[in-house]
């Protein structure tokens, strides 16, 4: 499977939506910071399958028609941080769309998320992830999962694998960093997150209208999933209390 995730920085890189399509070929795409009114329906072989409606910022997830078939959409707010009170660019950093892939005939969850930004304390991104784990264990128990986005999270990554490894789920990212618009703040902002897939690349693409550099994701399903002995990696993931 090839996903693309593309944080279009307030709507302005939409487009390089259609390019990216037609020479990448995607099987999914997962935008950040979207107009979700203005977005099409289809890109290409791509449908729109869920996008937030009153996020300022707005995520999505598109999905190849001919391969996957849509069974839940959800959208998740995540902890708020000071700038989403202050700011108010709205509450909701969680699309999921779980979908049978008819290529291997079982249900995957392929999720667009969008961390607070560089003003929040790592603490609260983390909370953010693994609260995004919660809802994706409670939308999809023990399925194939697939989380990519910005995680506003340039600085302590080992920290944040070793996290991120503790519930279940791997973390990958591209050599080339993914942001790029102040020299101070520049890194790797873009990952994807995955359980049940083997992810055999991430590419940072070329730099469109965007200040970050959308990302390619080359993924399968893992011989486990494939299988549906996905039990034993459910009891890796830790849910947050109640």
């Amino acid at each position: 499977m090839k996903l693309i995730s593309y944080n279009l920085r307030n709507h302005h890189a939409a487009t390089d939506l259609v390019p990216l399509a037609e020479e990448h070929s995607p099987d999914a795409l997962c935008l950040q910071e979207a107009d979700t009114k203005r977005i099409p329906l289809r890109i290409g072989e791509l449908e729109l399958m869920h996008a937030t409606a009153q996020s300022r910022l707005g995520l999505a997830v598109y999905l190849r028609t001919g391969r996957f078939q849509p069974q839940t959409l959800q959208i998740t707010s995540l902890r708020k941080s000071f700038h989403d009170r202050v700011m108010k660019p709205g509450e909701d950093r969680l699309v999921m769309v779980r979908a049978l892939d008819r290529k291997y005939d079982r249900d995957v969850v392929v999720a667009s998320f969008h961390a607070a930004p560089l003003t929040s304390p790592n603490s609260l991104r983390r909370h953010q992830i693994r609260t995004a784990f919660t809802a994706m264990h409670e939308i999809g128990p023990g399925l194939p999962s697939m989380m990519a986005g910005d995680f506003n999270y340039p600085l302590f990554q080992s920290g944040l694998k070793r996290h991120i490894d503790t519930h279940g789920f791997e973390m990958n990212r591209s050599v080339k960093g993914t942001y790029s618009r102040y020299r101070v703040l520049r890194g790797n902002y873009d990952f994807a997150l995955s359980r049940g897939f083997g992810v055999h690349e991430v590419v940072a693409l070329p730099q469109g209208k965007s200040d970050h550099l959308p990302i390619l994701v080359q993924t399968s399903l893992q011989h486990a999933a494939i299988e549906g002995k996905t039990a034993e990696l459910d009891e890796r993931v830790t849910l947050l209390p109640s």
